[in-house]
């Protein structure tokens, strides 16, 4: 059945963080939380969120203007994408992607001037209206639950049913060592580490090295020989993630001599982009699993880190829209190569979204779980009102129990609630007045 849009619209809230947000060397202050809405015309609608983050799509654009001026061209792209779609029809939400993403990542070029502008800002830029069309697509077939919208040829990557997830907080460049204990006393057992820091601004890469060594130091010193019952060796796993700061395999190398010396080395689940994307060079030999993710564009590139030696996909059905991320689950699932959905510091309802991809992953190797990183009750200065506009606002499965969300039946009935309507923010795109 084909899905014709007839109105559509966008919008944006600016949120603040409670500090300074540092990976890739850099900072973010705030993030800029924008709405698509589409409008079919048989009169049904949706609203869907997309948290932009221009310093993990395109750190180099990130660098080159003001943080408001990023967020802006980002947010142009997706209204350019909402104008492009008024008129289309579709029969799948990917059938609209694989229209809508080469404009929409030219018009990007052309409107920020950088001609190799990163695939990864475009599919940033999509992922609102993805998701709102992933709504009508549900509404149009009369569709209530996540599992009914996937297409079957997807479904095998995302057979599992976990009653139980691993929430993966992360330790930015700020975070302090008292906080970090406190997350293991709360139960936390399982951290993504930001590593690359550029610690005095002048691109220094020995000096950086040197930062990431005694930052792992001392966060092992600090929680290293905690346990968990989620882990087949008992051990808290690390997850690395270097957003390509490292320039080469004989730098990442020091860097694992460092942790074996210290005892960490055994308890490294993932590195996550370790190198730049550009640096294409066999990855297997280095006896840790290394993820691809903003290397992994599409389900092109997964193929060809595949190829390197990549053990590890990380999806963001919250990053790269939900349509490409069942493309590249379906290429690493055919591999045999394991998946773990990322974050990208997004709001509540887009934790669900996260979380009902995470919530049907095969676990990674060594849990005994599924895991789902969040970090965005670590940064967001209105966290508690973000929680508010979730359609299943206080609903059990959006609260963090003792290191892990628990996922009853409930949770799967009803899809997390990512495909009802937030009133807040359907009121931003169609307002009632």
């Amino acid at each position: 059945m084909s899905i014709t849009i007839s109105r559509v619209n966008a919008n944006f809230e600016r949120e603040p963080l409670i500090r300074p947000f540092g990976f890739k060397g850099s900072y973010l202050t705030e993030v800029w939380q924008t709405v698509a809405g589409l409008e079919a015309s048989s009169g049904h609608r949706a609203a869907a969120l997309n948290t932009q983050s221009v310093l993990w799509s395109d750190s180099e654009l990130f660098a080159g203007v003001s943080e408001a001026a990023g967020n802006s061209l980002m947010f142009a792209m997706t209204e350019m994408a909402l104008r492009r779609a008024q008129g289309m029809s579709f029969e799948t939400p990917l059938d609209l992607l694989d229209r809508l993403l080469p404009e929409v990542h030219e018009y990007g070029k052309a409107i920020s001037r950088k001609p190799d502008l990163r695939l990864t800002f475009a599919l940033n830029a999509l992922v609102g209206v993805d998701a709102a069309a992933w709504l009508l697509y549900a509404r149009e077939h009369g569709l209530t639950a996540f599992d009914d919208i996937i297409p079957a040829r997807f479904r095998a990557a995302l057979q599992h049913r976990h009653d139980r997830v691993a929430c993966i907080p992360l330790l930015a460049y700020a975070i302090p060592m008292n906080e970090i204990v406190q997350h293991v006393d709360e139960g936390y057992f399982f951290f993504k580490i930001k590593i690359g820091s550029d610690p005095d601004r002048d691109g220094d890469r020995e000096k950086m090295l040197q930062w990431d060594m005694a930052r792992v130091s001392a966060i092992h010193e600090a929680i290293g020989r905690r346990e968990t019952p989620y882990t087949r060796n008992g051990r808290l796993p690390y997850y690395f993630d270097a957003n390509g700061r490292y320039d080469s395999k004989d730098r990442l190398q020091r860097f694992l001599d460092h942790c074996r010396k210290i005892g960490a080395f055994d308890q490294i689940a993932l590195i996550e982009e370790p190198f730049p994307e550009s640096y294409k060079v066999p990855v297997g030999d280095l006896g840790v699993r290394l993820a691809a993710d903003e290397s992994a564009h599409c389900d092109h590139d997964v193929e060809e880190r595949i190829a390197l030696g990549y053990g590890a996909i990380a999806l963001k059905p919250i990053a790269k829209t939900l349509s490409m991320t069942l493309k590249i689950a379906d290429v690493a699932h055919r591999a045999g190569v394991p998946m773990f959905c990322a974050d990208l510091t997004v709001g509540p309802i887009q934790v669900d979204w996260n979380k009902n991809v995470a919530a049907r992953l095969a676990p990674l190797p060594g849990m005994t779980i599924g895991v789902l990183e969040t970090n965005g009750h670590q940064n967001y200065a209105r966290w508690p009102q973000l929680q508010s506009y979730h359609p299943a606002a206080g609903a059990p499965w959006t609260a963090v129990r003792q290191g892990c969300f628990e996922l009853d039946q409930r949770f799967f009935d009803a899809s997390g609630g990512i495909l009802q309507d937030s009133p807040h923010y359907l009121d931003l795109v169609f307002p009632k007045h």
